[in-house]
């Protein structure tokens, strides 16, 4: 892949969430929006979240503010009410297709009940909340119509106990997706965070394509979007930095796993890849740790569903 497909990629379709202020997406004609936060013991943090949102709703730059709650016992599902969110919770949604498998399975089910005609999926555990992860994301989809899917992309300070360093967050990010991508997808190599859980499209892409129900997902869509719609549909913003609680190496190795089994089934879809019997997991234990690889299909094919 020549270097200026990449560079020029990073010209035209990198912004800055400043470009995208609420007062834009408020004072401008626009299409519908839903943002969305699947959530799981988010107690802590989905108060202060949906207060930031329901000040630009109010303001009119966003229409609908839904929390997608996963039998949270901490509170997170009446906090998020209480702050102005219209709640669900994840197991009513769709049930007929049996047990909710993770994040991107909530995500999928949202789709179900979300009105929007761009959707905003954004973590419910980010500390230091600003309107502009909501913004930022939608900004590019509301300025140019050949968009349809926008990334986020930050710097995470990495913390250990009580010392904070500036970087160094994204570790699973840093070393699994993005050199597989830029091996396997060079298109690909200038998304700066394909696992950032922020992430903005318009609905009628969303229900055309497959959502991987657990760690996977936002490779997944990526590189389904990537196919569906080409390069030039995706773009990034600089959400500036992003604070949330971090995992062990041990945690992480699941995340890293699914990311990797994603890749791979794209590449046997594609048929550059000879599909072959994948082993599990082994943790620092010895026992197996199996990785769920369930895909929902799309939502549009789905009887009575769009």
């Amino acid at each position: 892949m020549p270097p200026s497909t990449v560079a020029r990629w990073i010209a035209d379709r990198t912004f800055h969430h400043s470009q995208f202020p609420a007062e834009l997406l408020a004072g401008c004609t626009r299409p519908s929006i839903s943002v969305c936060l699947p959530a799981r013991e988010c107690a802590g943090t989905i108060s202060a979240i949906v207060q930031a949102l329901a000040v630009v709703r109010e303001a009119g730059a966003i229409d609908e503010i839904v929390v997608i709650d996963a039998a949270s016992a901490d509170g997170t599902a009446e906090l998020a009410a209480a702050a102005g969110a219209t709640v669900h919770q994840e197991a009513e949604l769709l049930a007929e297709h049996g047990p909710v498998r993770g994040k991107g399975d909530a995500m999928w089910r949202a789709l179900s009940v979300l009105s929007g005609e761009l959707v905003c999926f954004l973590d419910a555990d980010i500390e230091h909340f600003g309107a502009h992860f909501a913004c930022g994301l939608l900004g590019p989809l509301v300025a140019d119509p050949e968009i349809a899917l926008v990334k986020a992309f930050y710097r995470r300070p990495f913390r250990v106990g009580e010392t904070e360093l500036p970087d160094g967050g994204g570790r699973v990010n840093h070393l699994a997706a993005r050199p597989a991508l830029a091996l396997l997808y060079p298109e690909l190599a200038g998304v700066r965070q394909p696992l950032a859980g922020e992430v903005a499209a318009r609905r009628e892409l969303l229900v055309r394509i497959p959502f991987t129900t657990g760690y996977g997902v936002e490779t997944a869509m990526l590189l389904d979007v990537y196919r569906e719609a080409g390069l030039g549909a995706i773009a990034q913003v600089d959400l500036d930095v992003h604070h949330n609680a971090h995992q062990t190496l041990e945690a992480l190795s699941p995340m890293a796993y699914a990311v990797l089994a994603v890749i791979a089934s794209r590449l046997e879809r594609e048929g550059r890849l000879t599909a072959s019997a994948r082993g599990d997991l082994v943790g620092a234990d010895g026992q197996p740790r199996p990785v769920e690889l369930v895909e929902r299909p799309p939502l549009a094919g789905l009887a009575g569903r769009r």
